[in-house]
This record gives C-alpha cells, structure tokens and sequence, in this order.
C-alpha cells in the first residue's frame, strides 16, 4: 500500500481524498419533482417548480406523480451532490444538485417535468424553451403551472 500510495503522489492523493469526501454515500429519497433528501437533510432544486404530487394535467396526465418518478429515474443507482444556494420558508435547503455532473434542475426542465421559477431565477429559461419547443412533459399536456395550480387551490379553486 505506502509503494502504491508514494507513486501516486502527493496531488493525486488530495484529488482522491476530495473525491471521497465530495461523494454522499448515504441513503436518498424523492418527495416530490423538485424535493428530496439526501444523508437526512431535505433539498429543494432552486431556479425550478415541479408540479405538485397531486396535480393533473386538464387532460388527466399525472403530472405530479410523473414528475416525481422522473426525478427518482434520474437518481437511480447514482451518488447527488447539492450546493446550497438559500433556505426556503420552510427550512428546507434551496440548492443547485448534480448526478454525475448533470444539473437536475437543468434535466426535469429540459425533459419537460418542470418549469423555470422564473420569480427566483431565469437560469432555465432556455432549457423550457426548448421543452416547449419538443412540447415535452407539461407542455405537450398543456398543464397550468404548479404556482398557478397552487394559487387555484388557496383561493378555493
């Protein structure tokens, strides 16, 4: 092990710590299209809103439930690595989260199981753009945003 070790060196040993430390090895979980835990601590994906669990498309599309399959589709078997950004109003950690790399606010925009939370940020405009370009998920089922459906609900809707 010291003969493998001195010849990779002193560099190639901190890349490999940092690797490691970097890499959650812990258990992770989707709540909906734009939540999930990981290691305990609950992410909600900045920049994004996914319809809600229980939101249908007019034309009885699951959109919530499809939504987070999508994301757990997305995180099958792969190691996720967020970077806070903020906290909600609900406490839970806003962050920009990764699997191999790959922004999953980026993805569940692009594919078409979320919108860009253009309130908060313009970051994924293009990739919606391009969904509805593709009419993708939500927009080839010409779903009201989740803000709006969560709006029609408060006001008894």
């Amino acid at each position: 092990m010291r003969v493998q070790l001195a010849a990779v060196g002193a560099l190639g040993i901190g890349a490999m710590l940092v690797s490691l430390l970097a890499s959650p090895l812990g258990a992770q979980s989707v709540t909906d299209g734009d939540t999930l835990r990981v290691d305990g601590t609950t992410y909600r994906l900045w920049g994004i809103d996914a319809p809600e669990l229980k939101q249908d498309c007019p034309d009885g599309w699951p959109a919530g439930r499809l939504a987070a399959t999508h994301l757990a589709s997305l995180l099958a078997g792969r190691n996720v690595i967020c970077q806070r950004r903020d906290t909600d109003r609900y406490g839970r950690t806003v962050a920009i989260c990764r699997v191999g790399g790959e922004d999953l606010g980026a993805l569940m925009v692009r594919d078409g199981f979320a919108w860009a939370f253009t309130r908060y940020s313009r970051y994924y405009v293009p990739e919606e753009a391009a969904a509805r370009v593709g009419r993708a998920g939500v927009h080839g089922h010409d779903c009201i945003t989740a803000w709006d459906w969560r709006a029609t609900r408060r006001n008894g809707g």
